[in-house]
Order: C-alpha cells, then sequence, then structure tokens
C-alpha cells in the first residue's frame, strides 16, 4: 500500500469543493439531491482509493466533528429560515404536531421491532430506535426546491420540529438508565433553563452583532455557539434548542414591539445583520454538509450492507417509517400528501446520535451496517419522490386538523 502525497490530496479537497458546487446545480436538473450525489462521490473515492493502492486514513473524530459543526449550522440555518407571524399559526401547528407524532409513532415502531428481534433490554431498543426516527433537516432542506412553497414551507418546519424532539429523546435516555415522573421533571427543568438562557444568550449574541464596529465577527459569534452547544451538552441541557431560538429571534425580531429596543437596534442595522448571517451561515454548512457525506460515504462498505440480515431489518424498518408517516399524514391532515410520505430521509442527525450511543447502552447484536442500508434507502425514496412530483393547482391548505 502506499501513502497519498499530499499535493494529490490537497488537490482532492479542493475538487470536492467544486464537485459539491456542480452536484448543487446538476441536482436542480436531473431533481436528485445533491447529498446523494455526495454519498455516492464518497463511495467512488473508496473504490478509486483502493483500486490505486492509495491509504486514506481520517482522525476517528473527524467525522464527529464535522457532524456537530454542521448540525449547529443547519440548526441555525433552519432558524434563519423559519419566519413566525400569525398567519402561519396553523402551518407551524401541523408541522409541530406532525413532526411529534411520526416520530413517537416511528420510535415505538422500531423499538418494537428490535425488541422483538434482539431480545435485549427495552431502553436499549429505544435509544437505537430515536436516531433511525428522526427526519433528516439536512438532507430534506437542500432538497425541496422543486416543491411548492406551501410544501416547502411544511417540510423546513417539520423537519426542523423532527431534529429537536429526536435529539431532545435521545439526550433523556442516554442520560437516564429508566424511565422515571421524576427524571421526567428534572429533564423539563432543564428544558426550561434552556429557553431562559438561549434568549438572554441570543440577544447578547445580537448586541455583538449590531452594535459591534469591528468587520470580522460572524466567526466569533460561530465559535461562540460551539461552545454554548457543547458545555450545554456537558450539564445535560437541550443546547441544540438555544441555536434554533437564536436562528428564529434574529430572524422575527421585527416581531419585538417594544419602542426602547426598536430604538436601540436600528432596523437597517438588524436587515443587515440577518443578511450577513444568513449568507455566511449557508456557505459554512454547505462546506460542511459536503465533506461530511463525502467522508461518510467514503466510510461505507458496500459489501457488508449486501447481506441478507442487513437487507431484511433495513427493509422493515424503512417500512416502518413510511407505514407510520403515510397513516399520520393521510388521516391527521387529511389531504393529498404526496411526495411529503416519501420524504422519510436519514442522514447527518442520525449518524452523529447513532456514533454517540454510550457503551452501556449498546446493542450486541445489531449489525451497524442497517444504518448505511436505512439511510441510502430512505434517500433514494425521497429522490423517486422529487423526481416524479409535479406542481399542483391546489396545495397543502393550513387548515384545522
Amino acid at each position: 500500500m502506499k501513502n497519498i502525497s499530499t499535493e494529490i490530496l490537497i488537490i482532492i479537497f479542493c475538487s470536492v469543493v467544486v464537485l459539491s458546487y456542480l452536484f448543487s446545480i446538476l441536482s436542480r436538473y436531473i431533481k436528485i439531491p445533491s447529498v446523494l450525489l455526495l454519498l455516492a462521490a464518497g463511495i467512488g473515492l473508496r473504490y478509486i482509493a483502493t483500486q490505486q493502492g492509495w491509504q486514506i486514513s481520517f482522525p476517528e473524530n473527524l467525522v464527529e466533528f464535522l457532524g456537530v459543526t454542521g448540525l449547529v449550522m443547519i440548526v441555525l440555518e433552519a432558524g434563519l429560515d423559519l419566519k413566525l407571524s400569525k398567519d402561519k399559526l396553523p402551518l407551524i401547528r401541523n408541522s409541530f404536531f406532525a413532526a411529534l407524532f411520526i416520530f413517537i409513532f416511528s420510535l415505538a415502531g422500531i423499538a418494537g421491532g428490535l425488541y422483538y428481534w434482539l431480545h435485549e433490554g427495552t431502553i436499549k431498543c429505544i435509544v437505537y430506535a430515536i436516531p433511525l426516527s428522526i427526519m433528516s433537516s439536512s438532507i430534506v432542506i437542500p432538497s425541496l426546491f422543486h416543491l411548492s412553497e406551501a410544501k416547502k414551507e411544511f417540510l423546513v418546519y417539520e423537519a426542523s420540529f423532527s431534529d429537536i424532539f429526536g435529539i431532545l429523546a435521545f439526550n433523556y435516555f442516554t442520560a437516564n438508565s429508566s424511565f422515571s415522573f421524576t427524571s421526567l421533571g428534572f429533564f423539563g427543568v432543564n428544558i426550561i433553563i434552556a429557553i431562559l438562557l438561549s434568549v438572554v444568550f441570543s440577544i447578547l449574541l445580537f448586541v455583538l452583532l449590531t452594535r459591534s464596529k469591528m468587520n470580522i465577527k460572524f466567526f466569533l459569534v460561530f465559535a461562540l455557539l460551539i461552545m454554548l452547544y457543547e458545555g450545554g451538552k456537558m450539564l445535560a441541557l437541550p443546547s441544540l434548542l438555544i441555536i434554533l431560538i437564536f436562528g428564529l429571534l434574529v430572524n422575527n425580531w421585527d416581531a419585538v414591539k417594544i419602542p426602547k429596543v426598536q430604538r436601540f437596534f436600528p432596523a437597517e442595522k438588524v436587515q443587515e445583520t440577518v443578511r450577513l448571517l444568513h449568507a455566511i451561515t449557508a456557505e459554512t454548512a454547505f462546506l460542511i454538509r459536503t465533506f461530511f457525506f463525502i467522508l461518510f460515504g467514503f466510510t461505507i462498505k458496500m459489501e457488508a450492507i449486501n447481506n441478507k440480515e442487513v437487507i431484511v431489518a433495513g427493509s422493515i424498518i424503512v417500512c416502518i417509517l413510511l407505514l407510520m408517516r403515510f397513516l399520520y399524514l393521510k388521516f391527521f391532515l387529511k389531504e393529498n400528501v404526496y411526495p411529503e410520505t416519501l420524504f422519510i430521509p436519514r442522514g447527518l442527525i442520525t449518524i452523529l446520535l447513532f456514533y454517540k450511543i454510550p457503551a452501556a447502552l449498546r446493542l450486541k447484536a445489531f449489525n451497524d451496517s442497517i444504518l448505511f442500508f436505512v439511510i441510502l434507502v430512505t434517500g433514494f425514496i425521497m429522490m423517486l419522490g422529487v423526481i416524479f412530483y409535479r406542481k399542483q393547482p391546489v396545495d397543502l391548505p393550513q387548515d384545522d386538523f
């Protein structure tokens, strides 16, 4: 085996960025999500490296670092994309309950299947089912450009809520060895503390962004957000909630009708800050997402997926996800829910949480290749929904249930 030279490695990294931009452009014409193209490129890169005898190794925590950073940026980007207003309350309510109940139903179905199949602890099965039950905003949000505005907004809200519910549930079950009202009460208190801290921290960050005369300030805020996220995790707080609320407050600052606040934060300064955050957050999230999915694709071993046990178990999980989503959207929203039913991709958040499962909660008989299979198949199903979708004159309304 020969080591790859530094020059070739630099060229590969730069080529990956260029390729990702080309994938983003190409996906608008061929209607294949760019994330799937990145995964395919990572798998192809692994094949080329094997054929050429290149020995490419990455630090073990590199994928996790990119995942955490990408997660913070994607949630911040989602918060900056969500505009809150009275006329959108029905849409927000519908997407909130859709994300909540589809997550709960999927979690129950997958956890029950794992318990029946592996005969291991209930909490362990729930912990494994949580990442597989979360809709991936990192794949959904960049893939919505072909959809109508109503469907696009619904899916952006739903994907963002799904991330939050999944992370909150994962934090709770990995921090508590058993379910009890006491542990649930403490966790509820932590959520309230996180919300209060997020409001205070968001105001301080907003002061820094709007009142500072320095041109270099975004990456200072970015570093503070990462520190806040990791610090919150160490204190067992749902810190991702803080990131989302910060994005929501910044993007909806005009809803604050307090005269003193409006004088302290001039409208032009606020709009300038929002535009800056939108531009840099989108670019940074794009870059991190690019390398994360390329590296993840590089780690996938296709021969391990081509296994009867993996295919059967993975297919059952995918069927559960599709069934639970269809039943809720069809019988609770009671509208034409195509292609929303097919938007079941699992991605960055699923991978990140899966790698963070504590050793004490690991399922000994669970084949990790099932995770790869589910991610690839659910992404392919979403791709079919995007390809065959045609805008209809009547879109998903925002009425009551």
